[in-house]
């Protein structure tokens, strides 16, 4: 008897918007698929970001809120203390968290709120146009550096594990990819212990997932891979950061 997959009920069963190639839908049906295996469909909240994720909740079959660009953290906080016993996560790219909502992170990561944070790099701003982001590489063509990321003028990408390892209000932070099928086997790892580090009230985790852009890459979805392992991953190395 041929065994077939068991569908995944926290995913909703409709088209996405998202470009061929883009991670999002990985990272989208990651996260439903560890929600159903630990049984928390009914006690989870997200926390949706401004950016190419801004609809997630048009896909995703539990509570979901809005948040104000570089916000989902201060929302999540408060949804957390409000109801501790909800299993409540932000879903951010790396403009929402790594730019306007710089500040929103680190604090709350520095409070060591109880939340998990799931933050898709894919080192470019998406929904507005393929601008620079805090995390393109050195080098990278965007809209608003045509010739190149360049370090006398716009510094260093920032690396975000790194940063907030260093916060003694972080428990558990660690950085995986999309690129392969061992990579995605990881990542769901990831998630689930990031889930599992808020269920027995651990404190903060953040899970960074470098993730593929092809449409503002300007490469085809299996070019765009393996940029990610070629570029992203030497810059932005994978495993556990803080644990």
């Amino acid at each position: 008897m041929t065994k077939t997959k068991e569908k995944v009920k926290s995913l909703r069963n409709v088209p996405m918007h998202y470009c061929p190639g883009c991670g999002h839908t990985i990272a989208h049906r990651l996260i439903c698929e560890v929600i159903d295996e630990l049984d928390i469909r009914e006690k989870v909240i997200g926390v949706a970001p401004v950016g190419c994720a801004v609809i997630a909740y048009d896909y995703w079959n539990f509570d979901v809120t809005e948040a104000a660009h570089g916000r989902p953290p201060a929302v999540a906080t408060g949804i957390k203390r409000i109801q501790p016993d909800k299993i409540v996560f932000t879903y951010q790219g790396d403009g929402d968290l790594a730019s306007i909502g710089t500040a929103e992170i680190i604090h709350c990561a520095n409070r060591g709120e109880n939340i998990s944070v799931f933050f898709i790099n894919n080192a470019i701003y998406g929904m507005t146009g393929g601008q620079m982001a805090p995390t393109t590489l050195i080098g990278q063509k965007t809209t608003t550096t045509p010739a190149g990321r360049a370090i006398s003028r716009d510094g260093y990408p920032l690396k975000v594990c790194e940063l907030l390892a260093l916060l003694p209000g972080t428990t558990y932070i660690e950085r995986v990819a999309l690129n392969s099928a061992e990579n995605i086997k990881q990542t769901k790892k990831a998630i689930k212990k990031a889930f599992q580090t808020q269920m027995e009230n651990k404190g903060f985790s953040l899970i960074e997932i470098l993730s593929s852009c092809p449409t503002n890459w300007r490469l085809s979805p299996v070019e765009a891979m393996k940029w990610i392992d070629e570029k992203m991953i030497p810059y932005f190395p994978l495993g556990v950061i803080k644990k």
